[in-house]
């Protein structure tokens, strides 16, 4: 077996699954280029046969991404793998990945398929995709609530059929480790031809386990492609962290033997990034990518690290991307050092419009705040890469009455397609008011689910990132606004949240 371990990054696939985690084409070619800076192996850019906007962004995806391979979904039938491989065709090295459910469960409740019918499904999906694309992977979706001899007919007869790569998801989060990793190893044992293909693991974190099932299906399974998310972004509790994962198997190496092709140092950058895009914020305790990750507030816990600083720490900050320099920008600073501060944080604007509007945002914020940060410097592309995609509403300016005793009021003047239209309205807070000036005009009917601010870095002059997750008709979608002002972000945040609530590209739920 290679001592070399596969990284599968589906933060653009079943990342974007979890609720109002949707993404551009611009958001997810942006996201991919990051990754691809990382040395990410293998990217799954989407389900291309999901919706047309999903098969535009995995081709753009395919035609730019040059040093990793790129991935699509697709089920276990001949559209949908046709579909992913005509998205594929820029690209260098591509995969098409499919999958089927093997679940008693699954079987019957979902797919309502006998198991000789699900069995049958595979083979010639994985035949048709091997005709079309050198490098398929088959999942056996809720394989490891599968039934053991099942899933050893099933994987001997797709590999013999041409699968390179065979996924052993653990879909529902159920499997504890050294259950998963015992039932991966005797599936290769068992199965005849198991060294034909590499085995994978794809493990989510219903019960909080996994990185821990992924690192057991590695350590004792034998796989050797590790699926995960930056952030751990996914449907329900999440997928396996992209940065916990990475950063076990490089910190522990003496543990686990296996070698890893990730430049780690772009890690902090990406999920910042992922962060500022989905408007999932990251807890500050979160492993790795955490404000709080390699803070030290107990005496004792200094002490140790200023006398020797592996008595605490088990990583260098700056090996993942963490800055002891964050302050790097102010009011005088010019245009190039802006770009050259945008590559060091590992983001690619498309032309030197973008930058120059970018730019102008920047020094617009100088001119309010003192201290530029890193995390200032993303916000601000972010929100350029969002104002510079179409758009049905513009945020132009606020203002805004709040006195003690009084019930505050807002007027917000924004665009509607381009046409400036004026809101007004009173509420229980200034935030209130300022969205219910916006409601009154635009009527959506869209209710809010989520109202979240963020300190983007910390002090009261920083900027604040605000969430806003709305649901309407089914959907739902996320917005996220920057500004020093909050009422402001959130306005901002708003507007963002109805524009994706416009875009009407019907998605395809799938697991894997």
């Amino acid at each position: 077996m290679s001592d070399k371990i596969i990284i599968f990054d589906t933060t653009l696939r079943d990342g974007e699954q979890s609720p109002g985690a949707s993404m551009t084409r611009d958001e997810k070619l942006r996201i991919a280029r990051q990754l691809e800076r990382l040395k990410v192996d293998v990217i799954e850019a989407g389900f291309a046969a999901s919706s047309n906007g999903d098969f535009e962004a995995v081709q753009a995806i395919a035609n730019a991404i040059k040093d990793s391979t790129i991935c699509s979904l697709a089920r276990a039938n001949d559209r949908d793998i046709a579909r992913s491989a005509e998205a594929l065709k820029g690209a260098n090295r591509a995969r098409i990945h499919t999958f089927i459910a093997t679940s008693p469960l699954h079987m019957e409740k979902k797919l309502r398929m006998s198991p000789d019918q699900v069995f049958e499904q595979a083979v010639q999906s994985v035949r048709f995709a091997r005709n079309l694309c050198g490098d398929v992977e088959f999942s056996a979706e809720d394989g490891s609530r599968s039934e053991i001899d099942f899933l050893c007919r099933v994987f001997e007869a797709v590999i013999r059929e041409g699968a390179t790569t065979i996924n052993v998801p653990d879909t529902v989060g159920y499997a504890v480790p050294e259950q998963y990793g015992e039932f991966i190893r005797t599936l290769r044992e068992r199965i005849p031809n198991s060294d034909k293909a590499i085995w994978s693991v794809h493990c989510h974190n219903d019960l909080g386990m996994a990185v821990a099932n992924s690192l057991a299906g590695v350590k004792i399974g034998g796989a050797r492609q590790i699926e995960c998310a930056i952030n751990g972004l996914g449907e329900r509790a999440g997928n396996c962290s992209f940065e916990e994962v990475v950063m076990s198997l490089k910190t522990r190496r003496d543990f686990f033997g296996l070698d890893v092709g990730i430049d780690t140092q772009h890690i902090v950058a990406a999920s910042r990034m992922v962060s500022q895009t989905t408007g999932f914020v990251i807890q500050p305790n979160k492993a790795v990518v955490g404000a709080n990750a390699f803070a030290h507030a107990s005496g004792i816990h200094q002490d140790g690290v200023l006398k020797a600083r592996d008595t605490y720490e088990i990583m260098r900050a700056e090996d993942v991307g963490w800055s002891a320099n964050k302050i790097v920008l102010g009011k005088l600073s010019g245009r190039n050092a802006f770009k050259q501060r945008l590559l060091e944080l590992g983001v690619e604007l498309e032309s030197e419009a973008e930058i120059n509007a970018a730019f102008v945002r920047f020094k617009d914020l100088a001119d309010r705040k003192s201290e530029i940060f890193d995390e200032d410097i993303l916000a601000l592309v972010s929100g350029e890469a969002s104002a510079g995609s179409a758009e049905t509403y513009g945020f132009v300016s606020l203002a805004q009455h709040s006195e003690t005793g009084e019930r505050p009021q807002a007027q917000v003047v924004f665009t509607v397609a381009g046409k400036e239209v004026h809101g007004k309205s009173d509420g229980n807070g200034p935030v209130d008011a300022s969205l219910k000036a916006i409601e009154s005009h635009v009527q959506s009917g869209a209710e809010m689910v989520l109202y979240s601010v963020n300190a983007i870095s910390g002090s009261t002059e920083s900027q604040g990132e605000v969430t806003v997750r709305l649901q309407n008709a089914g959907r739902v979608v996320n917005g996220v606004g920057a500004d020093p002002d909050i009422v402001v972000a959130s306005a901002k945040a708003y507007l963002s949240a109805l524009n994706k609530l416009q875009s009407k590209a019907d998605r395809v739920a799938a697991q894997g």
